[in-house]
């Protein structure tokens, strides 16, 4: 019986032992060589794994910036100073980073707009986007309020004040994610230097529009036909800033008569 157990015993040791090598081996087989600066790199970035990059991670980012298939500072989070360490890493130039910052396209509060029935269900705003008008209050493009982009916000940098979303714009990291999750796409990334913005996103027609909120832009154009850069255009009863002709002269916030634009 001992001879028995004794066999079985070094059957198993050599099995392992061949199983091991055979792993090695496979090991050098099949490795696959990565460039030194990509961990260089992957340790550069912050580490968020937010996304907002539009890669599967830091680590993906990393191995595309490395790959040449991405800026060198293609990271949001990060801004200008992690760009300018990663382009020492890979030996080029950083370039020019532009801040941005996420904007919410409402202004339609508790006190603007009101209700057209109770709501009483589940407090995410994408479900309650398919209720009767896309949600209680009176503006059917309007801010829901129910905190779905707030959950998303991985830096804390979104609340809900008086039934709508406002980003804090010190913290707002421009993941992108309060973009991806808003269901009436009213958040934008606009630059964080930005000047003016329309604080609206809706399409109705004027008389539909003032109805609903007291400071929906209703396209009535005078933005446009006032601004000296041509930087305001209004289509589909709706007015946007081009951000890169504006200059920040402030005349198409002086002249709105829904003060539908703001200063920021």
């Amino acid at each position: 019986m001992l001879t028995g157990i004794l066999t079985a015993a070094l059957v198993i040791g050599l099995t392992g032992i061949l199983i091991g090598v055979f792993l090695g081996i496979a090991g050098l087989r099949f490795k696959v060589e990565v460039d030194e600066r990509q961990e260089a790199v992957q340790n550069a970035l912050p580490g968020n794994n937010c996304g907002g990059c539009g890669y599967a991670g830091c680590s993906g980012l990393a191995a595309a910036i490395v790959k040449g298939e991405a800026p060198v500072n293609a990271c949001p989070v990060g801004g200008e100073a992690v760009g300018a360490r990663i382009a020492s890493i890979m030996g080029v130039e950083a370039g020019e980073t532009v801040r941005k910052v996420a904007f919410v396209h409402c202004q339609g509060d508790c006190e603007k707009t009101h209700p057209d029935y109770e709501y009483v269900g589940a407090e995410d705003c994408r479900m309650v986007s398919f209720v009767p008008g896309g949600g209680p209050k009176s503006c059917n493009s309007g801010c829901l309020g129910y905190g779905t982009c707030v959950k998303a916000c991985p830096f804390g940098a979104i609340s809900i004040e008086k039934g709508i979303a406002v980003v804090d714009r010190e913290k707002c990291k421009a993941c992108g994610k309060c973009v991806e999750v808003c269901p009436k796409h009213l958040i934008s990334l606009i630059p964080y230097d930005a000047k003016f913005a329309v604080a609206c996103s809706s399409t109705d027609k004027g008389p539909v529009t003032m109805k609903a909120c007291e400071v929906g832009c209703i396209g009535c154009g005078i933005c446009q036909k006032n601004c000296p850069k041509e930087a305001v255009k209004v289509e589909n009863f709706h007015a946007a800033i081009d951000q890169e002709a504006c200059a920040g002269c402030g005349i198409c916030q002086q002249k709105c008569p829904k003060k539908s634009i703001v200063k920021l």
